[in-house]
């Protein structure tokens, strides 16, 4: 494993190294009497140390549940404080666009109501005092150093045990808690990396994610292939925008995975790596997270590398893998993913149960699949697993997005379904129109909802705009002319409104359904589900939205 922090730290790890932190952390956690079942959670930077600790309780059948160090306090507790740990693993501090985070108070409070061991791992503070400050602290450091490695041991479990607790992002309310299972997982990744990504041992497999993201879990089982994982924690944009693409060229990726606003970003900053890193040992770029727009698919080519396999993924959280993804062996057509995950049986189906083509409907998925959750945590009589994906049509998985085959055997997802604008009774997804009008320089992001008006629906587009840039008469008519021509006259926006920023969960996802919620005068249940929850007052009351 190869491991950078921003600029400020770098180390790699070797196999023998992760064996040995490995055998000396299963050794502590069985001294502390994490066994079978027990919940280890970790607030930490994506780092090798994290790995570690994953895979030790994960192989003493405990289970595993992690977020990033960039949580609040309420958001950390919103997701432990429901599964009750026995062991909380956290950082000293991190860094961040350049700047010391110091978390200690953090976990101090977070420690004291989940009252349960903390084990501090040193990153970028003072982990020993900190572990010193708590009534039940250790440092990663003090118990690695008591114990001596051997051979790691596997407790054999049923295929269907648990290995991970993930969160939904929890922006209307408490997160459910998902719970994966080893067998499950491990398969659907094996799958995904080795047949969808041809993942090959040796490889440098990197993932632009943080803790708090399944991308992570996603990329650990890299380990699975034998592919040298290389992790990054931070700002992708400190100290300046090619960070990234310095470390995939001086490490030489074979595989760069990142999300689709990362892409968006980088385009629109005006770096083109192509032209500045050597990147000939990249063979493939992953995309997932929302859609990756038309724009996002020709910069990969034009910008980053022509001839390389571009894969947009979708899937999510609640299967920890991906329904739709790259397949080598078929073209990339723009706008489009390239169809569904092997084994997987996928279908949009219309409001009626019934399987649509080149119309959008709902995504579906008529058979079981391995990594189908084994429930949610503290949902005894499976109602609310059931009430999740099951219950729009019946005994048939219903995953909440919005889609359309294509000519191609491919797809398109457009959005949310519980995002979709029904303006007039007709169904229009939000990507359709950030496709448009994210095209606009003058336009960095939007932010798409339906406004409940005059017994009918309206579309209102907010707009955070490049600098020194204003919303005038201008600018509005070529944001409206640029979606009627490129969408529909249907999609072009009632109200169009300039922000100063959109708010967006900790794995960079616009809420839409959170800032409908305040544009309607109803509660956000769980802001700290946000990376700048302080964006959502910029959404409350604007008298643009009375008339």
């Amino acid at each position: 494993m190869i491991f950078r922090g921003e600029d400020k730290v770098s180390y790699r790890w070797s196999w023998d190294r992760l064996h040995e932190e490995v055998s000396k952390l299963q050794q502590a956690f069985r001294a502390l009497g994490i066994g079978e079942g027990d919940r280890v959670a970790a607030m930490m930077p994506n780092m090798p140390e994290t790995i570690a600790c994953m895979l030790a309780a994960t192989s003493l059948g405990a289970i595993w549940s992690s977020c990033s160090p960039d949580f609040g306090e309420q958001g950390v507790l919103d997701r432990f404080g429901q599964i009750g740990p026995k062991l909380f693993v956290a950082c000293d501090g991190y860094w961040y666009n350049g700047k010391f985070q110091d978390v200690a108070e953090k976990v101090r409070k977070v420690s004291a109501k989940l009252e349960c061991p903390v084990l501090v791992v040193h990153y970028a503070g003072d982990a020993d005092a900190l572990a010193a400050s708590l009534p039940d602290g250790r440092t990663y450091g003090e118990v690695t150093q008591a114990h001596t490695a051997g051979p790691v041991e596997f407790v054999r479990l049923p295929f269907s045990h648990p290995l991970y607790i993930l969160y939904s992002s929890g922006t209307t309310g408490v997160p459910k808690c998902i719970v994966h299972s080893a067998g499950g997982v491990l398969l659907q990744h094996l799958k995904e990396h080795r047949f969808h990504c041809g993942l090959r041992e040796g490889e440098k497999f990197f993932y632009f994610t943080t803790c708090g993201w399944m991308m992570w879990n996603w990329l650990v089982t890299g380990l699975a292939s034998g592919a040298t994982l290389c992790l990054f924690d931070g700002s992708p944009f400190a100290p300046e925008g090619k960070v990234l693409w310095d470390y995939a060229a001086e490490e030489k990726f074979a595989v760069f995975g990142t999300s689709a606003k990362y892409i968006d970003a980088v385009r629109k900053s005006g770096l083109k790596p192509r032209e500045t890193h050597d990147l000939s040992s990249l063979r493939l770029v992953t995309s997932t997270g929302s859609p990756l727009s038309p724009e996002g698919f020709v910069f990969v080519y034009e910008g980053i590398k022509p001839g390389i396999h571009l894969a947009s993924m979708s899937g999510g959280t609640d299967l920890c893998a991906c329904f739709v993804c790259g397949i080598p062996v078929k073209p990339v057509w723009t706008g489009e993913i390239q169809g569904p995950g092997l084994g997987m049986a996928v279908d949009v189906w219309d409001d009626d149960g019934k399987p649509v083509v080149g119309e959008k409907g709902e995504l579906v998925c008529t058979k079981p699949f391995p990594s189908m959750p084994v429930g949610f945590w503290n949902d005894p009589d499976g109602a609310k697993y059931r009430a999740a994906y099951f219950e729009r049509f019946d005994n048939i998985w219903c995953h909440g997005d919005f889609a359309e085959w294509t000519e191609h055997g491919g797809m398109v997802i457009h959005g949310r379904s519980d995002a979709t604008l029904n303006p007039g009774g007709v169904r229009i997804g939000t990507a359709e129109i950030y496709n448009q009008v994210e095209q606009l320089e003058e336009v960095l992001e939007a932010l798409c909802i339906g406004q409940q008006w005059d017994d009918d629906v309206r579309v209102v587009l907010f707009v955070r705009l490049a600098e020194n840039v204003t919303l005038d008469a201008a600018l509005e008519h070529k944001i409206r002319t640029k979606i009627r021509t490129g969408a529909s006259p249907r999609h072009v926006p009632a109200k169009i409104i300039q922000v100063a920023d959109i708010p967006r969960t900790k794995s960079g996802k616009i809420v839409e359904l959170a800032v409908r919620e305040v544009v309607h005068g109803r509660p956000v249940k769980n802001k700290e589900a946000l990376a700048n929850p302080e964006a959502l007052e910029l959404f409350a009351g604007l008298p643009q939205l009375q008339d």
